[in-house]
């Protein structure tokens, strides 16, 4: 590259290559870095290995000698000494909880509870014995107790039963109908009862759950004169006629009222 190197000569290239003279020859090779230091600061500028003259630590460069706290706190105190970082947490002595402000850094271990002869761990929940219905915990040493909280029920009050071994009311299947309840005229209908409301073509009856089906009728059966009867749907065709106002029998002779020498009978077809 135009520049004389003499012979056993070394030199670095850019791209970190770590060049010799030998015989005439250039050598070249990537530079091996060995890092002595477990946080080394990344490499200068111009240069190709870290360097433990510093720390690099959670990302943050410190100084050689430095000492801060970690990111999560804790009261634990590092520092920095020749690339590596060393870190210390404060000894807490073991029992109780006092009341501890933010400016004390140790993290207390709670006592746990000796109750009925049994031990257990601090915040630990548990039932009485023989007795699903109170809730225990453990707090710093002491046993509080408490009745099991119900939940709130969208029932009447006569509605709700406490079975037996149960710590809370349940609702009861309301009862069954017995039967279908008009509010507009106030008359109960047992099950199965079949009624007309009003018109005479409109048949109901009373369903097994308490409501009310109800269905119109079609009639099949017509003729021109039918004798029409009261509160029946469908006129009627075999018990005589209807003429110009005037109800006859089967088979009944009887003059017209449009021209008196005209006869008419009443058939049934």
């Amino acid at each position: 590259r135009g520049i004389p190197r003499e012979l056993g000569a070394h030199w670095t290239e850019s791209g970190c290559q770590s060049c010799t003279c030998q015989g005439g020859q250039v050598l070249c090779d990537t530079v091996s870095c060995s890092v002595p230091c477990s946080h080394p600061l990344p490499a200068p500028a111009g240069g190709c290995c870290p360097t433990c003259t510093g720390c690099l630590h959670e990302g943050v460069a410190r100084a050689e000698g430095d000492v801060f706290s970690p990111s999560d706190g804790n009261c634990t105190v590092c520092v920095c000494l020749a690339g590596n970082v060393s870190c210390l947490s404060p000894e807490c002595p073991q029992g109780s909880c006092p009341s501890l402000s933010q400016a004390d850094c140790c993290s207390c271990n709670p006592e746990k509870c000796n109750f009925r002869g049994r031990t257990y761990a601090h915040g630990a929940q548990f039932s009485l014995d023989g007795d699903d219905c109170t809730t225990c915990v453990c707090q710093g040493g002491e046993v509080e107790c408490s009745f099991t909280p119900c939940p709130m029920l969208d029932c009447p009050q006569h509605q709700q039963h406490l079975g037996p071994g149960q710590c809370c009311s349940t609702c009861r299947d309301p009862p069954a109908p017995a039967g279908c309840f008009l509010d507009d005229n106030g008359v109960e209908f047992p099950v199965g009862q079949i009624w007309s409301p009003g018109d005479p073509c409109e048949l109901c009856i009373c369903q097994a759950d308490g409501s009310v089906s109800c269905q119109r009728m079609d009639c099949v059966e017509t003729c021109p004169y039918p004798i029409r009867i009261p509160g029946q749907c469908c006129p009627d065709c075999s018990a005589g006629c209807t003429y110009m106002g005037r109800t006859f029998s089967n088979n009944e002779t009887f003059p017209s009222a449009l021209d008196p020498c005209l006869s008419c009978i009443c058939l049934v077809r």
